[in-house]
């Protein structure tokens, strides 16, 4: 299924780019302890914020329903003039269960425990900083329908006190789906399963759409698969199953990646259940987040959640869930952005740390790929420096340098201010080559490159050390010959790209701001400014441009 790349969120009846931050998980549990963190999101210039609602606050007793809660966040957000992103803590949170409620818990034959292991419900996770886990199974049918009817009381009841206001943009479902300390579940019940034919539309989905893959799913198909002709009669199938003799299980079928498969297939199979049945009472935006693999081996990484390279899984299992977004918490951010706009998916960014490349990162992640969502995690501590501990809670690459460096505060709030003031203008562009931008973390040689038609922006980063590549350029192309940049840490030469007028002449190059939607020019700068385009500092201009020839 492709997603549409232009996806924006709506409010007030307009797109909608979330410039925004993710709170701590327990903030929003409290709505007195939020009052404060509306203010601080407001000084940073957000104009969202993405709040954890959990199942055992709205349903702390079976088929008791409490949403005071849920209306108090959403009264707060109106009297802050904010949207929410409503992160749904079901039966999963962080690959665990520490969300559900107390009688989910207790109910271990109800309710079952993932087995990663026979016959144990709690294992050490010896990959993992010897972390204790037990985890909801993702083969429990009772919890898959409690957690749904569950969770589309709660889309009912949004629907009914924000149909009209539309205060509430999206809902993630789930957080961080997946298992730790096996590729799968080794229950019984997982055992059989898995010995047991796939479905056949799930084989046939992903023997459609290999050329999509993941490149590293896509060479394990391709090895499982070769020399093997399929051929596949009606008399063939059995209750959806290909039979050849002996049927063949998830092993046969999908080799050294069948664990995997066998998991994301089953998780996304469950969050598709609880996503429809809050779709059918609401229909909003539906997101699921993603712990990234960096690098592990499935397990250590919750395995069977939404990583890239099961895209295409979820895909066929959880078609109504529309954008796949990715915690990013790892030094290659601009690899991951681009794994995840695979297929047309908008890059939707729910966590991110509050490091010093915050600030580019949100620039670039708007300017290059249109996103419809940035939010960094735990707004409260912006400014504040990573501890080991911290990074490692939040599956980090502890080895990154950025984490010891905070984003300054004062920056951030300039860039998503500014952002936000070309809310209109912004996305009026999405989807087109008229806007563009370009960071310091991928470029070759300390050099970027943009073209707008008749019109080439050479871009070199101004770079002192690797933990302070913090060069990026947004460029927005407002009329034939006028741009607006929005720049750190970089030089830009503007030259023609056109051989009949090699020639390229800045008229007018002024520094200034949005207001209300509206351009309000500051200094003009076609002095000394003007000979060499430099930012030593956020700042938002306006140039015209003039090309001409020597005839």
């Amino acid at each position: 299924m492709m997603k549409n790349r232009k996806l924006l969120l709506q409010a007030d009846g307009k797109p909608w780019i979330a410039i925004a931050g993710e709170v701590h998980n327990s903030s929003s549990s409290n709505a007195t302890y939020m009052a404060g963190i509306w203010e601080k999101a407001k000084e940073l210039g957000l104009n969202t914020l993405l709040l954890p609602v959990s199942w055992e606050q709205i349903e702390p007793r079976e088929d008791q329903f409490t949403f005071g809660l849920v209306d108090e966040l959403v009264q707060q957000a109106r009297a802050y003039k904010m949207h929410i992103i409503f992160l749904w803590f079901g039966t999963w949170k962080n690959a665990q269960s520490t969300y559900a409620p107390e009688w989910v818990k207790k109910d271990l034959q109800r309710f079952p425990r993932a087995e990663m292991e026979p016959g144990k419900r709690k294992i050490i996770l010896n990959n993992f900083y010897n972390m204790p886990y037990t985890t909801l199974s993702y083969l429990g049918e009772e919890t898959k329908y409690a957690d749904a009817k569950t969770f589309a009381g709660l889309m009912r009841h949004l629907r009914e006190i924000d149909g009209k206001e539309r205060t509430v943009l999206a809902v993630q479902v789930e957080n961080e789906t997946g298992v730790q300390g096996s590729a799968r579940e080794h229950s019984a019940l997982a055992e059989q399963l898995f010995a047991t034919a796939p479905p056949q539309g799930l084989v046939d989905y992903l023997e459609n759409h290999t050329e999509e893959m993941d490149e590293s799913l896509k060479n394990v198909w391709k090895n499982q698969n070769a020399g093997a002709e399929r051929k596949i009669t009606p008399d063939s199938k059995q209750d959806g199953r290909e039979k050849s003799g002996k049927e063949k299980g998830w092993k046969e079928t999908f080799g050294l990646a069948a664990d995997e498969i066998f998991s994301a297939y089953h998780i996304a199979s469950y969050v598709e259940y609880v996503a429809s049945a809050g779709k059918a009472e609401y229909d909003l935006p539906m997101v699921v987040n993603s712990w990234l693999t960096q690098g592990t081996e499935p397990g250590v990484y919750p395995s069977g959640g939404p990583v890239a390279k099961m895209m295409e899984v979820w895909n066929y299992a959880a078609p109504s869930i529309d954008i796949y977004a990715p915690d990013i918490y790892v030094h290659n951010f601009t690899d991951i952005c681009e794994e995840y706009t695979k297929l047309g998916n908008p890059l939707f960014i729910p966590e991110t740390a509050t490091h010093s490349h915050c600030a580019p990162r949100l620039v670039y992640a708007i300017g290059h790929h249109h996103a419809v969502c940035f939010a960094p995690f735990g707004i409260e501590d912006m400014g504040k420096p990573f501890n080991s501990a911290t990074a490692h809670l939040f599956g980090m690459d502890v080895k990154d340098p950025l984490l010891s460096i905070p984003q300054d505060v004062k920056e951030y709030r300039y860039c998503a201010a500014t952002l936000g003031s070309m809310m209109d203008l912004l996305s009026d562009n999405y989807g087109t080559d008229n806007l563009q931008a370009v960071i310091a973390e991928n470029c070759k040689a300390g050099t970027g490159e943009m073209l707008f038609g008749n019109y080439r922006f050479c871009v070199r980063m101004a770079i002192s050390g690797q933990a302070e590549q913090k060069g990026v350029c947004l460029i927005l192309r407002a009329e034939e010959d006028a741009f607006y940049m929005f720049a750190n840490a970089c030089q830009i030469e503007i030259c023609s790209n056109d051989k009949r007028w090699e020639h390229c002449d800045i008229l007018s190059y002024e520094e200034g701001a949005f207001s209300e939607g509206s351009w309000v020019a500051g200094r003009k700068l076609n002095g000394d400014e003007a000979a060499a385009i430099a930012f030593e500092e956020y700042r938002l201009v306006k140039i015209k441009l003039f090309l001409y020839g020597d005839e």
